[in-house]
């Protein structure tokens, strides 16, 4: 009898050995990984952080071995640029209200569509989910013309309401999936203690949504931030967000890395701070969207 439980107790060790040795060698591949994906980012601050002598003599990987390079004085030059500071101004000022906007209004819609009976409504969010597959590209030159007419082509305003109307099908559409999952007696029970709609919303929906909407907002954040192409046509000359001030930088003086290196790593940090500034509600709206 003790014959057939030795191999068993053979294998079993062999198979905890190598999930022990699969679990390491998994993580250490992780970690690489991890390292290689913000190996650019460690760059381009050890780079911010040199003179632009030192950068255009050796790489970033020097200060290793001589960290007496490393300096402040770009920052300095970088805060005494009145475009660079102003851009990283106009791009708040861009944000800030697309994300909003896109937050409140796609959140209204989407408990509309979900608990709320008007006629055509499915209609209505078929709609909506068609226009998700519509590029911005198509809507350049049209809408180029529109804001012409109104008046608010190259202005902080235009570009606003590009991006609110661009980004409130995917918000819709998300959030309205998210709230037609909450429980409809938790609803009728709260109607039956006499909350009125905008009580129910703001009371019940929001904050059973809160995970969904942090998401949203991260989302629709990065995707302002980082824009170019949108801020390029429709934002003025005179109120350019960091994304085209960067661009115009590189394309007046070209080499003044000295001022662009702080500058991109500037405007890449403020949407990491953020993100990592509501990293449980995002992981928290993901994995509901996950199990549901």
């Amino acid at each position: 009898m003790s014959t057939p439980t030795e191999p068993k107790a053979t294998r079993s060790l062999s198979a905890r050995i190598a999930a022990r040795a699969g679990g390491g060698v998994m993580r250490v591949f992780l970690v690489l990984v991890a390292l290689f994906w913000i190996m650019p980012t460690i760059g381009l601050f050890l780079s911010s952080l040199r003179a632009p002598e030192d950068i255009a003599a050796t790489g970033w990987w020097r200060v290793f071995t001589a960290p007496s390079e490393l300096t402040f004085s770009n920052y300095q030059r970088l805060l005494d640029n009145s475009t660079i500071t102003g851009s990283l101004l106009n791009t708040v000022m861009i944000t800030v209200p697309s994300t909003v906007l896109v937050v409140v209004i796609g959140s209204l819609a989407g408990y509309a569509f979900a608990w709320l009976d008007f006629p055509g409504r499915d209609w209505w969010f078929l709609l909506v989910v068609g226009l998700l597959v519509v590029p911005v590209q198509v809507a350049l030159i049209p809408v180029s013309e529109l804001f012409g007419t109104i008046g608010i082509f190259e202005t902080t305003l235009g570009v606003v309401l590009f991006h609110t109307a661009f980004g409130l099908p995917f918000a819709i559409f998300l959030l309205r999936n998210f709230f037609a999952e909450i429980p409809r007696e938790l609803l009728e029970a709260a109607r039956l203690d006499g909350a009125g709609e905008i009580r129910l919303f703001t009371r019940v929906v929001m904050p059973l949504g809160g995970p969904a909407i942090a998401s949203l907002g991260i989302f629709q954040f990065l995707w302002v931030w980082n824009d170019m192409l949108v801020a390029l046509i429709f934002a003025g000359s005179d109120s350019p967000p960091i994304t085209v001030a960067l661009q115009q930088q590189v394309r007046q003086f070209g080499n003044n890395i000295d001022v662009l290196a702080p500058g991109a790593f500037v405007s890449m940090v403020i949407p990491l701070a953020v993100f990592f500034a509501f990293q449980r509600q995002f992981v928290s709206g993901v994995m509901a969207g996950a199990v549901k």
